[in-house]
């Protein structure tokens, strides 16, 4: 299937501007304001935070978060994507529920955790961070969960099933392909236990159409 009409259009490259030191200061002690900085803080993961946190936990507990749901709304223009063709990535989109981890953060190690954490996620302020109560196995926990901007240059609408393959199998950036997070982010929430119908479904699917693509190479190259 051609990439044609039915992959929504990203709005152009120039409505996308990384935040400066001063905003995303501004954003994460807004975040911060109601801590104590006494207090050990968690953190809600759905996507690559699940797999790749890179910053230091003292516990982490498998959590469902109530109200949104993981989705591939999220236009990727540099890590998994270009410019020209953008990638997508997951964000907490409203309605349903998600199945993630939450990961404790010890209190003294909030500030510095916290500003790289913001420059990973906020660095374009494509989310909302929210403090959201968690169900886990030992209580409820508030963690700081970063929910889509559905009002941002950067929200698109979960496509459809067609219209993720085309584009999660034609995007790559600096951090690499965008097939790769997507299966990557599939794999580590099976590894925990977490079953994801939806991203199981499009996983299956992507594995499909690059079998076809293999396929169809041989066979041109036979005739």
């Amino acid at each position: 299937m051609s990439m044609s009409s039915h992959i929504p259009a990203a709005p152009p490259a120039s409505t996308f501007a990384r935040w400066s030191d001063e905003r995303l200061k501004a954003s994460r002690d807004a975040a911060l304001k109601d801590w104590s900085h006494t207090q050990d803080v968690w953190v809600f993961g759905y996507g690559s935070l699940i797999w790749k946190p890179e910053f230091d936990f003292i516990e982490q507990r498998p959590a469902l978060l109530p109200g949104h749901h993981r989705a591939l709304c999220l236009w990727s223009r540099i890590n998994r994507g270009t410019p020209e063709l953008p990638g997508l990535v997951f964000g907490l989109e409203s309605g349903g529920e998600c199945h993630g981890m939450a990961f404790r953060v010890a209190a003294e190690r909030v500030n510095p955790i916290f500003e790289t954490l913001w420059r990973r996620e906020m660095s374009t302020g494509a989310y909302h961070p929210s403090w959201i109560d968690c169900q886990t196995p030992q209580g409820t926990v508030k963690a700081l969960a970063f929910v889509i901007d559905q009002n941002g240059p950067a929200y698109v609408p979960e496509p459809s099933e067609e219209a993720l393959i085309d584009i999660v199998l034609r995007a790559s950036g600096i951090y690499g392909s965008c097939l790769d997070y997507v299966t990557q982010t599939a794999d580590a929430l099976h590894a925990v236990g977490i079953h994801d119908a939806r991203l199981s479904t499009l996983v299956t699917r992507l594995k499909e159409r690059l079998e076809q693509q293999r396929h169809d190479r041989q066979q041109h190259s036979l005739s």
